[in-house]
């Protein structure tokens, strides 16, 4: 069971320090699940740290870095059933691929290639969402969607603290909980909307009591700790189901990378306090942790971001070995209706194009 620290505000954790901090443990957790947490905390750490030299060598454009994010989407999404959806922003660009999704098909999206708009209902996975905050409604329709049909399915939007400054998140919120639709409000609280800090856009002592006020209830939990963040899910997932509505879930950690490469954070951020939250990353202190109860070496551990390196070099031959996209595609599904002028926009973006 996950400990409750009051000094942070009810914010639960379950991997200790090795030191003054004790182990817990989630109860129905086998050591394969527990093993099988870290592959997937390695494979999206490599998917993130491979993107950023992608991007760095010109391939790919902007790309939002979610390094210590791993933790979040990883715990979450184990606690969910094939049949459950996952609404994503675009901190969580890579969530797919904890549903089998190939990594040529988000490097793709980044590339603005259409393969990358995969069918959501291939992967239960809703489409990356760009604009702050705008999916969660989606999801609570969604949601509400599987309740009204009498299916146990349900839905989670994942979103940053900013998204809780926007009216569609307290609108998706409201609606969800008037309909107790069986929805998970992820809230990845990193601390930063990209260079605003939490105390400038919030006087709430923390996200988590903005539920309260829709008859939500709200837990707190460390967002780097992939344990805590599994055992809070599966309780909100069982809780939804159920029919008793849907949960906030607040998940703190620290932004110790960029918002995304297209963002300077040496101009807001502080450096001591990055270095000091890197040294807690939640893939490190997860191996510690498997390392304390003997089921970590360090050959298994190398074998794990073996497979994931490679995984992720077939998914870059992949996605570049895709032919150009036909520039038609801009006007063929446009309109149900489309006027005689598309024909000779199109021959004029041919034109541009050189062919």
């Amino acid at each position: 069971m996950a400990q409750v620290l009051p000094a942070e505000r009810d914010l639960r954790r379950v991997i200790g320090d090795g030191e003054g901090v004790p182990d817990g443990e989630v109860e129905g957790l086998s050591e394969d699940d527990l093993l099988e947490l870290h592959r997937r905390l390695v494979q999206l750490r490599t998917y993130d740290e491979r993107s950023l030299v992608y991007h760095r060598q010109g391939r790919i454009g902007t790309y939002a870095i979610f390094w210590n994010h791993e933790a979040m989407q990883a715990g979450s999404v184990y606690a969910l059933e094939r049949e459950d959806w996952i609404f994503p922003s675009y901190r969580e660009s890579a969530i797919g691929l904890l549903r089998g999704m190939p990594a040529s098909t988000v490097l793709s999206w980044w590339r603005g290639h259409p393969t990358g708009w995969w069918n959501p209902a291939d992967w239960n996975v809703a489409s990356i969402c760009v604009p702050i905050g705008t999916h969660v409604p989606h999801a609570a329709g969604l949601a509400w969607g599987k309740k009204l049909r009498g299916e146990s399915a349900c839905a989670v939007a994942y979103f940053g603290d900013g998204a809780t400054s926007e009216g569609a998140f307290h609108e998706g919120a409201n609606f969800a909980a008037v309909m107790r639709a069986p929805l998970i409000l992820f809230c990845n609280n990193n601390q930063w909307a990209i260079s605003t800090p939490l105390e400038a856009q919030t006087a709430a002592e923390t996200l988590a009591d903005k539920a309260v006020g829709y008859g939500i209830p709200g837990v707190r939990v460390d967002g780097a700790d992939v344990l805590a963040v599994y055992e809070a899910t599966r309780e909100a997932v069982t809780r939804a189901r159920a029919g008793d509505g849907p949960t906030f879930i607040e998940a703190v950690t620290y932004r110790a990378a960029p918002h995304a490469t297209a963002d300077d954070p040496s101009a807001y951020i502080d450096p001591a306090r990055v270095e000091e939250e890197k040294e807690r990353e939640c893939l490190g202190r997860y191996e510690a942790y498997l390392r304390r109860l003997g089921l970590l070496s360090d050959e298994a551990a190398e074998a794990v971001r073996a497979e994931a390196l490679e995984r992720m070099r077939e998914g870059i031959a992949q996605a570049e070995a895709e032919p150009a996209p036909d520039p038609a595609l801009l006007f063929s599904h446009a309109l149900a209706s489309p006027p005689a002028s598309f024909d000779q926009d199109l021959a004029e973006l041919r034109r541009v194009l050189g062919g």
